[in-house]
């Protein structure tokens, strides 16, 4: 049997604030992280590519310090698609067999064609259609109905649709970096195959990624999807309070909120202060930041968010359901206190979320902000293996029948 040429997955999260890429090789049925890079965004105006070039330099950069590090070059990437124009929505599909008999691969499929065969409004895209589950002749809960005897078959999906115009945006900003895009995933979908196991879905659990200029949720119940949805609270948020609070400019602000913020402002003593220069003075002059009022101000967006994300879990009726409660991830994760805000207002556990499964991971990505890369490098792999397999099968059939 000839043997599999060595299965090189790269993720690429082209975010407004960073773009990170990881690159791992599949080894043994695992994955082995052999590079990864990190570079500025360019060309990103509120969550949307504006300058296509700007966006390709940066991509590009991220990718070529990986492949140095990874010692190797790659042709391909998985890419992650978020923002507020992305979200999700149930849908049911049935297909009839017929006369009651074992419901086959076929039957299943048709249900699940039928099911994404929804109108989408103008300048929408599918991007990922989710099987949640199966109801053959009236009988719901099924996740693998194939081999049961019956007559009907429905099947409930949750599609993840997006902007058209967005998407093309990122293909072609990733195409000018002389990269072919393998598939786009949705970037808390990304983030929770990287950080969360098969198991922990099984009790509930609910992701929230929180990137620079969006926010992405994902609830689980078992293994089905129950939602994908924006969270209209986002890192800059943050940073915008406390510009409109200190009268500081936004880059003064990030440091802040980064370096000194806290989502705890009670626990904050009264007599502390933080002493920065000002930005953009014509003078050298600083100023005094009283500490509690900074994190008062981030208390109050954080206690923002997670009211938002409260009422998306009521709405879907998960409320009280999360039995293995929150992961938080993106960059907007690593300010202080976040996982105690998140659990005071949602009454569950709640975590910090971390890229887990690969080998030889870093310390250094120890960070809830590269979660979207590292899921999608692993989304990547499983569709490579999928098809070496498929290529791997259409050869021996192919020799079996040679005459």
């Amino acid at each position: 049997m000839k043997q599999m040429k060595p299965i090189l997955a790269a993720g690429l999260d082209a975010g407004s604030k960073s773009t990170r890429c990881i690159i791992s090789l599949v080894e043994n049925g695992r994955l082995r992280l052999l590079g990864y890079g990190e570079a500025p965004s360019q060309g990103w105006v509120k969550g949307r590519i504006s300058d296509q070039p700007a966006a390709s330099s940066s991509i590009l950069a991220a990718v070529k310090q990986a492949e140095e590090m990874a010692g190797v070059e790659i042709g391909s990437v998985t890419a992650g698609v978020g923002g507020l124009e992305t979200r999700g929505t149930n849908t049911r599909g049935a297909a009839e067999s017929g006369d009651l008999r074992e419901l086959s691969q076929t039957d299943v499929r048709r249900a699940v064609e039928r099911a994404k065969t929804i109108t989408l409004a103008e300048g929408r895209l599918l991007l990922q259609a989710l099987p949640q589950d199966f109801i053959v002749d009236g009988h719901p809960g099924f996740r693998s109905p194939r081999g049961l005897m019956g007559s009907q078959i429905e099947a409930n999906l949750h599609l993840i649709t997006t902007s058209e115009p967005d998407h093309q945006a990122l293909v072609g900003a990733i195409n000018n970096a002389h990269l072919a895009v393998e598939d786009t995933v949705y970037e808390g979908f990304a983030a929770c195959y990287s950080t969360v196991f098969p198991e922990e879905r099984r009790g509930g659990i609910a992701l929230i990624d929180i990137g620079e200029d969006s926010t992405e949720m994902v609830v689980y119940d078992g293994d089905t999807l129950l939602l994908a949805a924006p969270i209209r609270v986002y890192g800059a948020r943050f940073t915008s309070d406390l510009v409109k609070q200190f009268t500081i400019t936004p880059a003064d602000a990030e440091l802040v909120r980064t370096q000194f913020g806290c989502v705890d402002w009670k626990s904050t003593p009264r007599n502390s202060f933080i002493e920065m220069p000002v930005s953009g003075s014509q003078e050298v002059r600083s100023i005094e930041i009283e500490r509690y009022r900074l994190n008062y101000a981030l208390e109050a967006r954080a206690a923002d968010l997670f009211v938002q994300v409260s009422d998306e879990l009521d709405r879907i009726g998960m409320a009280n359901s999360l039995g293995n409660g929150i992961v938080l991830t993106g960059g907007g994760a690593r300010l202080d206190g976040m996982w105690g805000c998140a659990e005071r207002i949602l009454k569950c556990r709640a975590r910090v979320g971390i890229p887990k499964d690969f080998l030889q991971w870093p310390n250094d990505l120890n960070d809830p902000a590269w979660a979207v890369a590292a899921g999608l490098s692993m989304y990547s792999a499983r569709l490579q293996q999928r098809a070496a397999e498929e290529r791997a099968n259409a050869g021996w059939v192919g020799m079996l029948t040679r005459p």
